[in-house]
């Protein structure tokens, strides 16, 4: 499926659903609550993942931890996608300990319900529930809070078809690595802000993820949705 494709699909529902939402900012696109993101590195459309003021596309994807499935589309909270894979040396876990560092800012703010955390694996074939849970174990993850969710694909096709296709971050399989045996990957890292309304408010880049930053982020985008309930 062609990501700009669905994204033009979905642009225009939710164009309707958040019309009520008022902008804080004059300067923003329609369905936003924080203003343009200074350190982006392009306009939004130059982009191949959704970036802000875009619509994320909508994933349904087994948790198999929490042993549920997850359908973004019925999502009623303000939610922070990553990618990775849990056998990553380096990058991959300094941004789950930093979205750990995170998701206990925001449990500190009283703001557990209203948030989702979705790290998705591009590795279905060694991250099943055991390696998922001793992720969760070595970079602090409270998966009791409820609002952690270990999203894994059913096979490298369908990570490839999620992480890839629709959300437009490429990684490639690399065998050929010294810093893991087997295999490892080369990838891109993002970590995606969306509003309750699948609108993307912020796309951070790189693994050394300001959790005060997005603490902050969270809880202004969480407050303005309580405000229109």
């Amino acid at each position: 499926m062609n990501r700009r494709a669905l994204l033009g699909g979905a642009a225009a529902v939710t164009a309707g659903t958040a019309g009520c939402l008022t902008r804080l900012f004059e300067d923003g696109p329609e369905g936003v609550v924080l203003g343009p993101q200074a350190d982006q590195i392009a306009e939004s459309d130059a982009l191949s993942y959704p970036a802000y003021g875009q619509s994320m596309p909508t994933i349904s994807l087994p948790d198999p931890v929490g042993g549920i499935t997850v359908d973004t589309e019925d999502l009623d909270r303000t939610a922070v996608y990553t990618t990775f894979f849990a056998s990553c040396p380096a990058e991959c876990g300094i941004l789950m300990g930093r979205l750990s560092a995170v998701q206990e800012l925001v449990a500190e703010r009283g703001l557990t319900e209203k948030t989702a955390f979705l790290p998705i694996t591009f590795d279905p074939d060694r991250d099943d529930a055991d390696a998922l849970r001793e992720n969760a174990d070595i970079y602090g993850v409270d998966l009791e809070a409820g609002n952690w969710h270990y999203l894994r694909p059913e096979d490298p096709d369908e990570a490839n078809r999620v992480v890839t296709e629709e959300f437009g971050l490429e990684f490639e399989r690399d065998t050929g690595s010294d810093r893991l045996p087997g295999y490892d990957f080369t990838h891109v890292v993002l970590t995606t802000l969306v509003n309750p309304d699948g609108v993307v408010e912020r796309a951070y880049r790189g693994e050394n993820l300001d959790h005060d930053r997005v603490a902050d982020d969270i809880e202004t985008v969480v407050e303005a949705f309580a405000d229109r309930e």
